[in-house]
């Protein structure tokens, strides 16, 4: 899990910015070349990121919340107040917005969302290169046919999470 948080200026320029939208609408190439753009213009960033085990022994939704506290600690200067996607950090004591479909509406928060996904398609990437066979540079870790595949063929690989449900129909179907 891969979260991240961005503080932009009041008054960011450049082109890039009309091509910022929700990560999962955007080509690969266009979220890494947005990527470096929110870096360059950014006045802070945050990522936090949460290990498959820890997911496991609790649930998808509060490995979020932490991977996204994380990455609130982590921004340098600190934020004043937090727009989020859709959730809420009551444990974080700074005036926040959740906002449906934030990643679609909100200038920060899409950039936020660009962030964690290149930051989690790399680790993918490089997961890969240790877990040979899964084809994770290729689909990313999500539940395509070839990573159904791949799992039926190999087994779940230390970094599976396994209470994700395909993983685990796996695992007890093999039992």
């Amino acid at each position: 899990m891969v979260a991240a948080a961005v503080i932009l200026p009041r008054h960011p320029e450049g082109g890039w910015l009309q091509d910022v939208n929700d990560s999962k609408l955007l080509k690969p190439e266009i979220r890494e070349i947005l990527f470096g753009c929110i870096l360059e213009t950014a006045i802070s960033v945050g990522i936090g990121i949460i290990a498959h085990d820890v997911i496991d022994k609790g649930n998808i939704l509060r490995a979020t919340k932490l991977a996204m506290r994380q990455a609130v600690e982590k921004l340098c200067p600190p934020a004043d107040s937090l727009l989020i996607d859709y959730l809420r950090l009551p444990e974080i004591p700074l005036p926040q917005k959740g906002i449906t479909n934030g990643d679609s509406l909100c200038l920060s928060i899409a950039c936020a969302s660009i962030i964690a996904k290149v930051t989690r398609d790399r680790l993918m990437v490089e997961m890969d290169a240790v877990h040979p066979g899964y084809g994770l540079a290729r689909h990313k870790g999500y539940c395509t046919q070839q990573h159904t595949a791949n799992l039926r063929r190999l087994g779940p690989s230390p970094i599976h999470r396994l209470s994700f449900r395909p993983v685990k129909d796996l695992v007890l179907w093999q039992v």
